[in-house]
C-alpha cells in the first residue's frame, strides 16, 4: 500500500473549455492580421487565412477526442505519439516541447505581457536596459516578465484548484472583453470609408513591392503567400491541444476532453472571425507606411502593428491605448497561466517513463508536478533574458505542424495496431476529416519549407537534436 499523491480529479468541462480557449487568446488576434495583410494585400483572402486556420484547428481538436478518450492519461499529445508510433517520436516531441515550443511560448507571452504593462506602468520601459551581454539583455521589462512566471508558477504548485480558479476567472474577463470589443467596433466604430475602399479589393491580391503594395499576385505566387500568412493565424489559434496534458485531473476525461476541445476551439474561432470583421469595417486593409493617421497607415501599416488599438481608436480617441493595453495584459496573463498549469504534466508524464528528470516525475503533497512547474520556469525565464524566444517559435511553427499531422495520421494507425481498444469517442468524421487536415497542413509545411527554409531548417534541426539525446538517456536509464 502507498501513500504516494495522485492527479486530483478537479477540472469540469467548464474548467477543461476554459483551459482550451484561455490557452488560445493572447495577444495575436490584435496584431497577427496586420502582417497577413501585407503579404496578401486583400480583405477576402485576409479572411480566407482565418477561416482555415479556424477550420484545421477545430477539425485537429475534433481528431484529438478520439485519442484523449483512448489514452485520458497526463501527457497527452506526448502519450498519443508514444502510442501510435514508439518512444523515440514521443521523445522527440516531449523534447522540442520543452525546450522551445511551451517554453518559447510561455517566454514570448510574459514578454508580451510586460510589454504592454510598461504602457500602463512607465517604469516597466523597454527602452530601459540595465545590462546587455551578446545575447542576454536585462531590464525592467525582463524583470516584469520573470517576475510574471515565477508568480504563476508559484500559484500553480498550489494545487490544480488555485490554477483553475485563475484560469476561470481570466478566460471568462478576456472572452466578455473581446465581445465587448467586437460590439463597439460593428456598433459604434464602422467607418463608411474603410468599408468602401475595403469592398473594392476584396478579391484583389497584392503583395509588398519597392514602392508598398504594388504588385498585383495570383497562381503560385498568391499560394505560397497563403500558406505563409496562414503562420501567423494557426500560431494565435495554437495551444488548444494543452488540456490533453491535463487528462489526470479531468472528471469524466473520455467524455470532457474531447467536449472542450470542440467548444473551446469553436468560440475561439467565432471570436477571431469576428474580430477581423471590425478591423475590415474600421480600417482600410491597404495603407501607406508613412501615414499621418490611422485611416491613412490602414491595416498594413498600423503602429507596431497594433490593430486592436487603432480600431477602437475612433471610439475611444487617446483612451484607446491604455484600453486596448488593459485588455492585453488581463489576456496574456490568463493565457501564460494555462500554458504554465498544462506544460509540467508532459515532463511528468516523460519522467514516469524515465525520460525526464527523476523528480519531475513526483507530485508534491497537493498533487501536481511542482519540480517540473519549476524546471520549466527557470528555463522559459532564461529565454526571457535571451530575447530568442520570438525567433525560436518561427523555427518551430513547421515543426509544431509536422507534430499534428503525425498525431492525426496515428489515428489511422491506432485503428490497425490496437483495433480492440475500447473508443468511447471516435473522430467526427473520420477518416474524412483527419485525412483533410493532414492534407491542408501538409500543403502548409511544404509552402513554408520551400518559400521559408530559413525558419524550417533550423526547427528540423532542434528536434533532431534530440535523437542522441533520447539514445543517451535510454542507455542511462531504459524505459520502463
Amino acid at each position: 500500500m502507498t501513500n504516494d499523491p495522485t492527479f486530483r480529479k478537479s477540472l469540469n468541462l467548464f474548467d477543461s473549455t476554459a483551459i482550451v480557449a484561455g490557452s488560445m487568446i493572447g495577444s495575436g488576434i490584435f496584431i497577427v492580421s496586420a502582417d497577413i495583410s501585407r503579404l496578401l494585400g486583400a480583405p477576402g483572402w485576409l479572411m480566407v487565412v482565418w477561416l482555415l486556420a479556424g477550420f484545421l484547428t477545430i477539425c485537429a481538436a475534433l481528431s484529438y477526442g478520439e485519442l484523449a478518450a483512448m489514452f485520458p492519461r497526463a501527457g497527452g499529445q506526448y502519450v498519443y505519439l508514444k502510442e501510435a508510433y514508439n518512444p523515440l517520436i514521443g521523445f522527440l516531441y516531449g523534447w522540442t516541447l520543452f525546450l522551445v515550443i511551451q517554453t518559447g511560448t510561455i517566454a514570448a507571452v510574459a514578454m508580451a505581457f510586460a510589454k504592454f504593462l510598461g504602457i500602463l506602468i512607465p517604469w516597466v520601459s523597454e527602452d530601459v536596459v540595465w545590462a546587455q551581454l551578446k545575447f542576454v539583455k536585462f531590464g525592467p521589462v525582463q524583470i516584469v516578465a520573470i517576475a510574471s512566471i515565477a508568480f504563476l508558477t508559484w500559484l500553480n504548485t498550489r494545487g490544480i484548484k488555485e490554477g483553475k480558479r485563475v484560469q476561470n476567472t481570466f478566460t471568462t474577463g478576456k472572452v466578455l472583453l473581446l465581445l465587448l470589443f467586437i460590439i463597439i467596433g460593428l456598433g459604434f466604430s464602422s467607418n463608411s470609408f474603410a468599408i468602401r475602399m475595403n469592398e473594392k479589393i476584396f478579391w484583389q491580391p497584392m503583395q509588398e513591392g519597392s514602392g508598398g503594395l504594388d504588385i498585383p499576385i495570383s497562381g503560385i505566387a498568391l499560394i505560397s503567400a497563403l500558406g505563409m500568412a496562414m503562420v501567423g493565424s494557426l500560431f494565435s489559434s495554437d495551444a488548444w491541444n494543452n488540456i490533453t496534458f491535463t487528462a489526470g485531473e479531468i472528471i469524466n476525461p473520455r467524455k470532457n476532453i474531447p467536449m472542450s476541445l470542440f467548444l473551446g476551439t469553436s468560440i475561439v474561432t467565432v471570436l477571431y472571425l469576428l474580430a477581423n470583421i471590425v478591423y475590415l469595417t474600421v480600417l482600410p486593409l491597404r495603407g501607406e507606411p508613412n501615414g499621418s493617421g490611422i485611416l491613412e497607415r490602414g491595416m498594413q501599416y498600423a503602429l507596431n502593428d497594433r490593430l486592436g488599438t487603432a480600431a477602437i481608436s475612433g471610439f475611444f480617441g487617446n483612451y484607446a491605448v491604455i484600453i486596448m493595453a488593459i485588455f492585453i495584459v488581463i489576456s496574456t496573463f490568463g493565457c501564460n497561466n494555462g500554458l504554465i498549469l498544462s506544460g509540467a504534466r508532459v515532463y511528468y508524464s516523460m519522467a514516469k517513463d524515465n525520460m525526464f528528470f527523476k523528480k519531475v516525475g513526483i507530485l508534491n503533497t497537493r498533487g501536481v508536478p511542482a519540480a517540473g512547474l519549476v524546471v520549466q520556469g527557470i528555463w522559459a525565464s532564461l529565454l526571457c533574458l535571451s530575447g530568442t524566444y520570438g525567433q525560436l517559435l518561427d523555427y518551430v511553427v513547421f515543426t509544431v505542424l509536422i507534430f499534428y499531422i503525425l498525431t492525426i495520421f496515428g489515428i489511422f494507425i491506432l485503428r490497425v495496431k490496437q483495433p480492440g481498444i475500447e473508443r468511447p469517442y471516435k473522430a467526427f468524421g473520420y477518416p474524412l476529416i483527419p485525412a483533410i487536415y493532414i492534407l491542408l497542413a501538409s500543403f502548409i509545411v511544404i509552402i513554408l519549407f520551400i518559400f521559408k527554409s530559413d525558419y524550417t531548417w533550423p526547427g528540423l534541426l532542434i528536434v533532431l537534436m534530440g535523437i542522441p539525446v533520447y539514445y543517451l538517456w535510454y542507455k542511462k536509464t531504459p524505459l520502463r
